[in-house]
């Protein structure tokens, strides 16, 4: 029997309901693949990803809005507007210099669309979801981020009752920027913990 044809089997299940629908509604004339690309990526690297880099902007230049966003990050963060579903409960993690945060999400892939976008592909796959927490610094290093010996690192495990933000530190020699030239320098993966915010030139 001839078996030529891509299998899903790679996707968890809801993953693959969707893949299928996309293609039955692509076969059917209905939806241009293309314009659901473009969406994805809409909502995957600029819409979310820049509203969380202006949380971590404001957190940076307004020493009050850092205290409201330790305190209460789901008002903090709805004061600017970004509220939503998979953000209705939100905490904010903020790294130091002694301690960095990481998330995870271990039972699925709990994550807050609202500030963030749609979620990596890696940060809903098993291997990271089970090894950020047996070996952190281990995961970290595969993502190009080596941290020294003496930094604490600590896991966050979202749920679906709450959602994590990690303030990465701020970056030296940006005393007199603005928000808005700040926020460039945050990356989605420095609010997620595997990654830094952007050094100057």
């Amino acid at each position: 029997m001839s078996h030529d044809h891509d299998h899903d089997n790679e996707l968890d299940p809801f993953a693959a309901r969707v893949r299928a629908l996309e293609t039955i509604l692509t076969q059917k004339g209905l939806i241009d693949p293309a314009a659901v690309d473009v969406i994805v990526d809409t909502y995957e690297t600029k819409i979310g990803p820049r509203n969380g880099a202006k949380v971590v902007a404001k957190a940076w230049v307004d020493p009050d809005f850092a205290t409201w966003l330790k305190r209460d990050a789901t008002a903090a963060i709805g004061s600017l507007g970004y509220t939503g579903r998979q953000g209705e409960h939100m905490q904010a993690v903020f790294n130091t210099a002694d301690t960095h945060n990481l998330i995870v999400c271990t039972l699925c892939s709990c994550y807050p669309w609202s500030v963030l976008g749609l979620p990596p592909v890696w940060y809903k796959a098993p291997p990271y979801r089970s090894r950020a927490v047996i070996d952190p610094r281990g995961v970290l290093e595969e993502f190009g981020l080596t941290l020294p010996a003496t930094t604490r690192i600590r896991v966050w495990d979202s749920t679906a009752e709450l959602r994590y933000l990690v303030v990465p530190m701020r970056p030296k020699g940006t005393e007199d920027w603005s928000e808005e030239r700040l926020a460039e320098l945050v990356t989605r993966d420095a609010m997620i913990g595997t990654g830094l915010a952007r050094e100057t030139a």
